[in-house]
């Protein structure tokens, strides 16, 4: 039996081909029985089964295999349950027939309370406590709720018969094909599935109320949400109903299944989860409330519902054929949620904001700890920690890259014939570039795999000399190291305007261009600025490729200028402060000049623009901090003259008609002016907040600005007067919209009163704050709470773990205290006590938090070496 320890995938001779499964959830005891009947192919010489399970007892005595072609039951000598491996083995006393059999197992299991698997999650009604059964098996916690082949390539049909209180709804992937009431229980079986992974089975049971629409096909769609709340799920369904439709087109093949159900779960550690025809979700990204709901809620809905029914057809219809290949679920379903918003919502400029994924991708693979795209996984606990922003936003990325390269028709058409060819089935990665070649005449094997099976991506060097660009790709490191790789760049650059634009591939190290061949143009050298020079040249127009680009001065501050005359486009302006920003702290470039360009965004308004200015002047307000106190409130005054324009124009109250964006900007730049203690911001967020103590529905604060008077609150918060922080407990308390509990959670940390900040990480923990959220309280700790933070950490350490290891969460607490320090002791202190407590699936998490820290206290290093800067930012705030 040994032989099959320790074997990243299960052996091959079984092939499942159909299960019928019945499950008896007990939902007051919190345990659940079962039996399961798998409809086998024997396609080897074996004496062994050999299949997954985890956490359940298997009743020795009911296990059995009937080969077709005798019908005598044959019961295996041994039954064996290797936990740490996660399967189950079988030993007959014979050699097993080759052919169709039926191997049957009961077995028995817990409702647990870790989010994955089989579990429970609570909610009220009428004010009682009640526990809901979930399940939650991607990637590998089938196993936990029936004994199955629980990898992505063992496709089988499912019949599912569920036995439960009758009082209760009960879904799972099919429409309910029969039910019998018997006394206080039924019993309710489904249709049975079209061939799909283990992965993709979902049940849900508990009370629920729902809302319904159909596509246009007839697809019936639902969303089911807690009783009182069905008036939440309209939005979303909505935009599921419209969603189906859309990609019916787009991917050329209607949607599969006869019905698809969405559902809010109150306690749920992902965002969702896109069960085949029954798709679980986080309340916070199903649920919107005319009322209480921000414009940044209502997006996040939208893109979420997009994603997951992108899913039914890129990943549930085809599916990769192993972990390795997630990348083709995550990446394109992230991408494709862009394009169906930006359908339904024209209004919103998605694509703008498509931009926070690539730099999400870009920050994360700027790591030595990073990962290829195509990463080997060689044990399940291996699988969680690549569902990340390589996988995601990286994914995401490359595929945008393509797409432009490519065409969009050539793309789409492509794209339905590898749909096309594979549904029902598994792909892989090469796969779907042999669609996209066959459909383009392009190389695309030859140009991805460069992007794809190395990790990292290329800085660009630019400069001019004689009269040619010059260009030069490496490695980008964040840690100013210089890297190994080479990648094909798809570069796109212009001269002066958007007309004068070209397109090549940059194959090699490094290039020379004549600018007047290659455009047309030259540019301006030094003082010459005589007729025939363009003004500025930008490379990777629109942010279309997944790589960062270094100006040499002149070119920068051509940029720079261009940018103050607002010549470039949004996406252009941000692509710019965004390389500026990233090769700053990768000590390419000093702080100085990154200054030096964020003072030509101050009269900046676009949205996608100035939340990410946002996001970095949080980040060099913590460094400057950390080099120099003094310097510290220097670039925080300098930082609100920056937002001071934006936050006029848009004032504290919504405009009528006024767009999507700007809703979103608001709360942003007020939070920010909050955050920097600007005196009248936090007056008059104190102000409203005041207000809305005494009336929730008070006009003077609106969701969209709701955060910013939180964090205002707690800038004033402090342990000598508390007031504010439990007026916002009581708001937190009170509320049962879980958007609104996280917001609030989301503010508390934000105090720079260390002792209030021990406060509420306490409160985190407590049980008034669902597992879920508790990552919320963690998410804005302040700069001067991030000593209490790790302290608090390593005396939780053990807590933690038992409450959030098993499952990817616990890596989250990890990177959100660990990586905001900026001292090499710091990294050595928290190495020594991770030595003896880290585990495989929280590995990679602690090296690239780790990293961050080492790189901080780099750039803090560079920083206090910069001549002048106080005197810099003085001027620059005065200009």
């Amino acid at each position: 039996m040994d032989q099959f320890k320790g074997q990243p995938r299960l052996p091959k001779f079984a092939v499942p081909k159909r299960y019928d499964l019945r499950l008896n959830p007990d939902l007051i005891a919190c345990t659940f029985a079962g039996t399961v009947a798998i409809d086998l192919d024997i396609v080897a010489d074996t004496r062994f089964i050999v299949l997954n399970a985890a956490d359940l007892s298997v009743n020795d005595a009911s296990v059995s295999f009937t080969p077709r072609s005798s019908s005598k039951a044959l019961a295996p000598p041994k039954v064996v349950l290797f936990e740490e491996d996660e399967i189950l083995v079988l030993e007959f006393g014979e050699i097993l027939p080759h052919g169709l059999g039926v191997l049957e197992l009961g077995f028995n299991g817990v409702l647990n309370d870790k989010m994955k698997g089989f579990y429970r999650s609570t909610y009220e009604h009428n004010g009682e406590k009640k526990n809901m059964a979930v399940t939650q098996f991607e990637p590998a916690d089938a196993r936990r709720c029936f004994p199955c082949w629980d990898e992505p390539a063992c496709k089988a049909t499912f019949k599912i018969t569920l036995e439960v209180p009758a009082d209760l709804v009960a879904l799972s992937n099919m429409p309910v094909m029969e039910e019998k009431v018997n006394g206080n229980l039924k019993i309710v079986s489904y249709q049975e599935s079209p061939i799909m992974s283990t992965y993709l089975v979902a049940i849900v049971v508990g009370l629920f109320d729902y809302v319904e629409d159909h596509t246009s096909d007839g697809v019936k769609v639902r969303v089911y949400c807690q009783v009182g709340k069905a008036d939440q799920g309209k939005f979303a369904l909505h935009v599921g109903a419209k969603t189906l439709d859309l990609f019916k087109e787009y991917f050329a093949v209607p949607y599969p299944l006869p019905k698809m159900d969405m559902i809010a779960i109150p306690d749920f550690a992902a965002g969702a989860m896109e069960n085949y025809g029954l798709v679980t979700y986080r309340e916070t990204a199903l649920l919107y409330d005319e009322q209480h709901s921000a414009a940044s809620n209502k997006q996040r809905v939208a893109t979420v519902v997009a994603h997951e029914l992108a899913h039914q057809w890129f990943g549930n219809l085809v599916t990769m054929e192993w972990w390795t290949h997630l990348w083709l679920n995550e990446g394109f379903a992230t991408w494709v949620s862009y394009l169906a918003t930006d359908s339904l919502f024209p209004e919103w400029k998605i694509w703008t904001q498509f931009l926070d994924e690539s730099t999400e991708g870009l920050r994360l693979d700027g790591l030595e700890e990073s990962h290829p795209i195509e990463v080997e996984v060689n044990h399940a606990a291996e699988i969680d920690e690549i569902f990340d922003a390589i996988s995601y936003r990286k994914g995401a990325s490359v595929i945008r890259m393509l797409q432009s390269y490519l065409g969009a028709e050539v793309f789409q058409k492509s794209l339905a014939a590898y749909i096309k060819n594979h549904a029902y089935s598994n792909a892989k990665t090469e796969d779907l570039w042999t669609a996209l070649e066959a459909g383009s005449g392009e190389p695309v094997n030859k140009l991805m795999s460069s992007w794809t099976k190395q990790k990292g991506y290329p800085v660009v060097s630019a400069k001019i000399k004689d009269g040619k660009l010059e260009l030069e790709q490496s490695r980008f490191l964040s840690s100013g190291s210089p890297g190994e790789g080479q990648w094909i760049v798809p570069i796109t650059l212009c001269c002066g305007s958007y007309e004068k634009r070209k397109n090549f591939l940059l194959e090699s190290k490094s290039g020379a261009y004549d600018l007047k061949e290659l455009l047309g143009c030259s540019i301006a050298e030094g003082s010459d600025k005589n007729n025939g020079t363009c003004s500025w040249i930008k490379i990777n127009v629109d942010q279309a490729g997944f790589y960062r680009v270094k100006y040499d001065d002149s070119l920068a501050a051509g940029l720079r200028n261009a940018t103050k005359s607002k010549s470039l486009t949004s996406i252009d302006r941000y692509g710019i402060l965004d390389d500026s920003f990233a090769l700053s702290m990768a000590r390419q470039q000093s702080l100085a000049s990154l200054l030096t360009l964020i003072s030509a965004y101050k009269e900046e308004l676009e949205y996608t623009v100035l939340s990410n200015l946002i996001a970095i002047s949080y980040k060099v307000v913590k460094i400057g901090a950390d080099a120099d106190q003094a310097l510290m409130s220097g670039i925080k005054h300098f930082f609100i003259g920056v937002f001071q324009f934006a936050a006029g124009k848009l004032g504290w109250d919504p405009k009528q008609g006024e767009s999507h964006l700007d809703a979103m900007l608001r709360g942003e730049v007020l939070t920010a002016l909050a955050v920097f203690g600007h005196d009248e911001t936090l007056k008059e967020a104190v102000r409203r907040f005041d207000a809305f103590l005494a009336d929730r529905n008070t006009s003077l604060l609106p969701p969209d600005i709701r955060r910013a008077a939180y964090v205002a609150v707690m800038q004033r918060a402090n342990k000598s007067d508390k007031s504010g922080y439990e007026s916002l407990l009581r708001v937190y308390r009170e509320t049962d919209l879980s958007q609104e509990k996280t917001r609030i959670l989301g503010s508390l940390a934000s105090c720079p009163d260390p002792t209030i900040v021990q406060d509420v990480l306490n409160f985190v923990l407590s049980d008034e704050v669902r597992n879920q959220d508790a990552l919320y309280g963690l998410s804005g700790v302040s700069w001067e709470g991030r000593e209490v933070a790790w302290k608090w950490l390593q005396e939780k350490w053990e807590y933690i773990g038992n409450t959030w290891g098993s499952g990817f969460l616990i890596t989250r607490f990890i990177s959100a205290v660990v990586s905001p320090f900026a001292s090499l002791e710091k990294a050595k202190e928290v190495e020594e006590f991770f030595a003896t407590r880290s585990k495989p699936s929280m590995a990679r998490t602690l090296k690239q938090s780790i990293e961050r820290v080492h790189i901080n206290a780099n750039w803090v290093e560079s920083i206090k070496k910069e001549d002048n800067l106080t005197q810099l930012v003085a001027q620059l705030s005065s200009n």
